[in-house]
């Protein structure tokens, strides 16, 4: 899986860098642009859709795996009113800013998923955009990531109560480029961005949740995650100068080719992103 210095490149570039870019819950992540053009609004639709599929009450007690800077732990808590909210991350940036949120009902750890041992069972889970980290590019080049994948559910079922649903989103892979220099594109940023992490084959989901999850509904947003990179690609050339004077000309020019890249492989379909509905087998 991605260790904590990965993610630290990934994740711990600065929050103010990417409150710049992304929209004001900081959700670093597909939006689901149903009914809308506004990033804002796509960011909250994506949010309560997992909400309502992993039917979620004021009652529930639910675990963010992968929970980023806590935009889904403060709209789950603040604006849907759930009681008992939990969530774990490897960055340090992230935990440092959701803990300064002070939600109400909610924890926050920084901890690897493989050490967490939580002191009761979650009636649900969600976790978005945090598979992607589970194994490393060599790791499925070998053969190993449908383990990795099947003991992460494996977990994820242990630390539920029966009757328990879980929200799952991810970038998938989809065509293979033919193209060399778009291949070299998607390869950069997976290891320039995004190291230690691969994009699963949405086969291999299916594979690895047996037996302890069933597939409910399986989704793919290919189209809305690439209009979300072009608006995050939009507000990152409006803030060009401030990046360019307090993060230096190569945290501009690398993120401005990532995100333009992430375009490409969405709209060509390199790429795409499930959104997986699970119950709990029992």
């Amino acid at each position: 899986m991605s260790t904590q210095e990965d993610i630290a490149v990934t994740y711990d570039v600065s929050n103010d860098f990417f409150k710049l870019w992304l929209d004001r819950r900081m959700v670093y992540s597909g939006a689901l642009f149903e009914g809308t053009d506004d990033l804002e609004q796509a960011q909250t639709n994506k949010l309560r859709f997992f909400h309502d599929k992993t039917r979620l009450t004021p009652q529930s007690r639910v675990l963010d795996i992968g929970c980023g800077w806590g935009s889904l732990m403060e709209f789950l808590s603040v604006d849907m009113g759930v009681g008992d909210v939990n969530g774990i991350t490897l960055s340090n940036a992230q935990y440092d800013l959701v803990k300064a949120k002070n939600l109400p009902g909610a924890t926050v750890d920084c901890i690897s998923y493989l050490e967490y041992q939580p002191a009761e069972k979650f009636d649900a889970i969600i976790s978005i955009g945090m598979f992607e980290h589970i194994a490393t590019p060599e790791q499925a080049r070998s053969g190993e990531h449908v383990a990795l994948y099947r003991e992460y559910f494996r977990l994820a079922r242990e630390w539920t109560r029966p009757g328990a649903y879980f929200g799952l989103q991810s970038v998938i892979g989809a065509l293979y480029p033919r193209n060399r220099q778009e291949l070299r594109d998607i390869a950069w940023g997976t290891y320039t961005i995004f190291p230690g992490a691969i994009t699963p084959r949405p086969e291999v989901i299916f594979q690895a949740v047996n037996p302890y999850w069933e597939v409910m509904e399986f989704y793919t947003r290919r189209e809305h995650y690439a209009k979300t990179t072009a608006e995050w690609a939009r507000r990152l050339e409006a803030n060009e100068a401030l990046i360019r004077e307090r993060w230096g000309d190569r945290v501009f020019e690398d993120y401005k080719r990532y995100l333009w890249g992430c375009v490409m492989a969405f709209e060509k379909g390199y790429q795409s992103l499930a959104q997986v509905i699970l119950r709990r087998i029992d």
